[in-house]
């Protein structure tokens, strides 16, 4: 294998994750190969390949796993139950894998994951693509170049309006499937938390079911006291009538107050590819920055958003297993999110503060 030489990549579940995210970026990264889709659903089996002419698919990860030797990568964009199960299986076949979140369902499986990853000499990555959205990258230069002052309360909100269930495995109330939006939503917002402000020492969280007809959590609050003193309030939704901002940051300086949601998923949906003005938002969904004054009639001052940059992720990917770069998402960092996802499960099941 060359620098030049595209590493082939099997992607294992061609739903939402799949179709929509993964293929799409490994598709547009230098030096990645969308070689194989594996899903036994024919009409995603005929959407994969008219999407992507030259792909391969198969029904069964058994297929795919049969032609290790033809592989440099495996992602997994399966169900959240067979992500430990599928990594293993790539991870002792040998193959680097990129794990969706949340890699696992325990914090101790995530583990268990990076300590066979380490020993077999093997990548494992956790697809935590919010890292790069447009919003986070902005807020994280404004904390770098520390136009907050000292961060004191940060205010984040996945939220939605669905009132009616959709079902399927994510809104399943059966413990192993890994459902509901505190796994869900939940992984990014406690991700982004930990990447700004560092590790957690307490969480308290409530977790309700609101909707009629629903099996698992659609309305969680996540509280996390940070160890460098910063205080975060999560919250992910699928019952907000009215959607609050989606960043609210709290400084000795200044706050940053940013409504609106990174738009590359939604241009991912539409069938929009990775170019040129990429993750690009208008002016009119610029945050603001400010201090005594109220963002929603034009106080403070406008910052530019960044551009959101999803394909950063598989660019990294494709360096770390070049030896070139870091792996961009460890499993170790996912462990450290779950802990804080398995002690808020914990605080809002017996209403305690959960000390870590």
């Amino acid at each position: 294998m060359t620098a030049a030489t595209p590493l082939r990549v099997g992607l294992i579940g061609y739903g939402l994750a799949g179709s929509v995210f993964h293929a799409p970026l490994i598709a547009a990264a230098e030096g990645l190969a969308l070689d194989t889709v594996v899903t036994s659903n024919p009409e995603r089996q005929a959407q994969a390949k008219a999407e992507f002419p030259e792909v391969r698919t198969v029904a069964s990860p058994d297929e795919l796993f049969d032609r290790s030797g033809d592989l440099d990568l495996i992602v997994i964009a399966s169900p959240n139950k067979t992500h430990v199960p599928l990594a293993t299986t790539a991870l002792k076949a040998g193959l680097p894998v990129v794990v969706d979140k949340p890699v696992a369902g325990t914090a101790a499986e995530a583990r268990e994951l990076a300590a066979l990853a380490e020993e077999r000499g093997l990548l494992l990555s956790v697809f935590q693509n919010r890292r790069w959205d447009n919003d986070f990258l902005t807020l994280r230069s404004l904390l770098e170049q520390g136009e907050l002052g000292d961060p004191w309360r940060f205010e984040s909100r996945f939220e939605r309006w669905r009132p009616q269930p959709k079902g399927g495995w994510r809104e399943s109330g059966d413990p192993a499937e890994i459902g509901g939006l505190l796994y869900d939503l939940g992984s990014h917002v406690v991700d982004q938390a930990l990447v700004l402000f560092g590790p957690a020492t307490e969480v308290y969280a409530e977790s309700v079911i609101r909707r009629d007809g629903a099996e698992t959590d659609d309305d969680t609050f996540i509280a996390v006291t940070h160890a460098s003193g910063v205080r975060s309030h999560l919250y992910a939704s699928a019952t907000a009538a009215q959607l609050g901002p989606r960043f609210r940051v709290l400084g000795s300086k200044a706050g940053y107050v940013k409504y609106g949601l990174d738009p590359q998923e939604a241009a991912l949906r539409e069938g929009e590819r990775p170019g040129p003005g990429w993750g690009v938002e208008p002016e009119s969904l610029y945050g603001r920055i400010g201090a005594g004054e109220s963002p929603v009639t034009g106080g403070g001052r406008a910052v530019p958003t960044l551009p959101g940059d999803y394909p950063a992720y598989y660019a990294a990917v494709a360096e770390a297993l070049r030896g070139t770069g870091p792996n961009p998402v460890t499993a170790l960092e996912a462990a450290a999110a779950l802990d804080v996802l398995e002690a808020a499960r914990r605080s809002a099941r017996d209403k305690v503060t959960v000390t870590l």
